[in-house]
């Protein structure tokens, strides 16, 4: 058993139709036609979404999407047409809103990964693959790759794992085409956003990202290259063979697996509450991974 500890009820606002709950965002339709997106500070962690919030953090995905979105604009078209907040809405989506094209989304996660880690890392330590794909001799958690590559996977539901799937998978469901258009946008974003992050003092070890069609336009929908999305390590403390210092739910995961949190993953029970210094920590990585990426200071 997985999902909501305790699922939010939205927010009904004049002239918007709600149309789903997810993990962290609501998503809405205004009368127009275009949807809109409001980042929450929920926060989730091994298939759950946590009964406590981090605050500013639906700020800071947001507001990060929209930096990373104007650096890849002359790279690959992408949703956002405002951030205007609706008539009516609570104040407090100001700076968490975007109001997006609709599109027609291709049920991929489209993962690239210039470095080992994670699932990746399990599947390799087996059998010396990533989804399928053959990697040399050698590697460690966090060894850099040869060179980056696509390991697409499912979309699951709230409280389901998203499971990858051999690039064979992804051209037989939604067409060769296509396959070949997510994998090569997917590893040019990468391309680009890796740079720049590594000119910042920053190793991008992956990411994910969605795609939509805008007629037969190609388009980066959702959140782009944050810490919800993206493996994000400080590049002067990168060391292959261990487990890295990342900017994200790190000190979430560290404390729900500790016997402080009496917590155990494997069973039916939901996730306690996080402890306050936890909830502070947290923040302060994603502020700081917004800051250190993109030069600016969080307000």
């Amino acid at each position: 058993m997985s999902g909501f500890v305790e699922k939010p009820e939205p927010i009904q606002v004049p002239g918007l139709v709600h149309l789903h709950t997810g993990k962290v965002r609501e998503l809405y339709q205004n009368e127009a036609g275009d949807l809109v997106m409001v980042a929450s500070d929920r926060m989730s962690a091994y298939d759950w979404v946590l009964p406590t919030e981090i605050p500013d953090k639906g700020r800071v995905l947001t507001q990060l999407s929209l930096w990373w979105f104007d650096q890849l604009r002359d790279l690959i078209p992408n949703h956002v047409i405002g951030t205007e907040v609706p008539e009516g809405a609570p104040a407090d989506w100001a700076g968490r809103t975007l109001v997006c094209k609709q599109l027609r989304m291709i049920p991929v996660e489209c993962v690239a990964r210039g470095y080992l880690t994670g699932s990746g890392l399990l599947e390799y330590d087996e059998s010396r693959t990533v989804c399928g794909l053959a990697l040399p001799e050698g590697l460690v958690d966090g060894s850099e790759l040869p060179a980056p590559i696509f390991t697409p996977a499912t979309k699951a539901e709230v409280g389901e794992h998203d499971e990858n799937v051999p690039y064979e998978e992804v051209a037989r469901q939604v067409g060769a085409e296509t396959a070949a258009q997510l994998r090569q946008a997917t590893l040019a974003v990468y391309a680009r956003a890796r740079d720049i992050a590594r000119d910042r003092g920053i190793v991008l070890a992956d990411t994910k990202f969605e795609f939509g069609f805008d007629g037969d336009t190609l388009v980066l929908a959702d959140e782009v290259l944050t810490p919800d999305s993206s493996r994000f390590w400080p590049a002067d403390q990168w060391q292959p063979g261990r487990t890295q210092p990342s900017y994200d739910k790190q000190f979430v995961r560290n404390w729900l697996t500790s016997a402080e949190s009496g917590w155990d993953r494997r069973s039916e029970q939901p996730p306690p509450p996080l402890p306050e210094d936890v909830v502070r920590a947290t923040r302060q990585k994603y502020v700081e991974a917004y800051e250190r990426l993109t030069g600016l200071g969080w307000i």
